[in-house]
């Protein structure tokens, strides 16, 4: 398989799900602006829609968006998908509400100069992040197990920190506790990306992201 991707973008939460599936991969990096590929090709070529992730398959078949490519990954190890008869329903419905509501949440912070759509965008993801509290009492989203989409909400809190989104203590403790997985650590060793803690001077957004 081979995953291209953005250092700090959407596609880190593949890295770390494939890490933690124990799939073999290779990752090729991809340029968002010039829409080309660490090896000099034209990435439109390889996917149209310009970006990432794109997860190549062993036979030449490609899956695109980020939440079926976490979904493809789940289905490939049980055991990052929630346990029960709904688990895996459950972490659909998780998987949609991360795309739908807090990823989209931060397009003013890509897109927009004006100081009173980045702080409305703030405001924004401070709430769905106040919402998505109440599944974090038990270390993950779902508990105890964790699953390809503790891997995404961990993306998106780098971000929140980049862009001094404020969190409470739970949302920093349970960012942190995921920092701490080796499959963590190693994927963003791999992008040249570090954990961003509290303590971290968050003024440079482009070191972090």
């Amino acid at each position: 398989m081979k995953l291209y991707y953005a250092p700090g973008a959407c596609s880190l939460s593949g890295r770390i799900s494939l890490h933690e599936a124990g799939l073999a991969a290779e990752f090729e990096r991809v340029d968002i602006k010039t829409k080309t590929t660490e090896h000099g090709y034209d990435y439109t070529a390889i996917n149209p829609r310009g970006y990432v992730p794109l997860l190549v398959l062993d036979d030449g078949n490609a899956v695109s968006e980020n939440t079926a490519i976490l979904e493809f990954i789940a289905g490939m190890d049980a055991s990052l998908t929630p346990g029960g008869p709904l688990g895996r329903t459950r972490l659909i419905e998780m998987l949609s509400w991360l795309s739908t509501e807090l990823h989209v949440a931060f397009k003013p912070f890509w897109h927009s100069e004006d100081e009173a759509e980045r702080a409305a965008a703030s405001e924004a993801v401070a709430s769905r992040l106040a919402l998505i509290e109440a599944h974090i009492n038990e270390l993950y989203l779902f508990g105890p197990r964790f699953t390809v989409a503790d891997a995404y909400l961990f993306v998106m809190l780098r971000w929140a920190q980049a862009f001094g989104v404020p969190m409470s203590a739970d949302v920093l403790g349970y960012f942190e506790r995921v920092a701490e997985r080796p499959t963590v650590r190693r994927a963003l060793v791999e992008e040249g990306l570090f954990v961003p803690l509290p303590s971290v001077d968050t003024s440079s957004i482009e070191a972090l992201i």
